[in-house]
C-alpha cells in the first residue's frame, strides 16, 4: 500500500489535490490501495477507462475494498460481495451505509485524487 502525504494541503479548510500514480499502475477491473493524508483509499479503473476512488473499508465487516473488484461501475467487497456504486458509494444491500467517494481526474497519464477538507 502506497502512503502519500499532501504536499500542498488545502488552505482554510478547502479540498486538497494529490497525484496518486500513473494510469498504467491501476489494473483494469481491480483495486489498488493508498493512504492519503491518513485516509485509506481504494482506487479502481473500470474496463471503460473510468477511474473511481472510494474509502478502502467496507462499512459492513471492514473488508478491504481495494482487494475487491469492479463489476461495471460497482465496487465488490471481497468479504461478503456487497456492492457499492463507484460514483455515489451507495450499497446494494438494505441498511448498510454508503462508503465515501472521492473525485478523481486523469490528466495525461497521471491520476489525481481530491480530498475534501477534514
Amino acid at each position: 500500500m502506497q502512503t502519500l502525504a499532501l504536499k500542498t494541503p488545502g488552505r482554510n479548510g478547502s479540498a486538497a489535490r494529490v497525484r496518486l500514480c500513473d494510469l498504467d499502475d491501476l489494473p483494469v477491473g481491480l483495486g489498488r490501495p493508498f493512504v492519503v493524508a491518513g485516509r485509506a483509499v481504494a482506487v479502481f479503473r473500470a474496463r471503460d477507462g473510468k477511474v473511481f476512488a472510494t474509502a478502502n473499508t467496507c462499512p459492513h465487516k471492514a473488508g478491504p475494498l481495494a482487494d475487491g473488484m469492479l463489476v461495471g461501475h460497482q465496487v465488490v467487497c471481497p468479504l461478503h460481495a456487497f456492492r457499492f456504486a463507484a460514483g455515489s458509494g451507495e450499497c446494494d444491500q438494505p441498511n448498510v451505509c454508503a462508503v465515501a467517494t472521492y473525485p478523481v481526474e486523469v490528466e495525461g497519464s497521471a491520476v489525481f485524487l481530491t480530498l475534501p477538507a477534514a
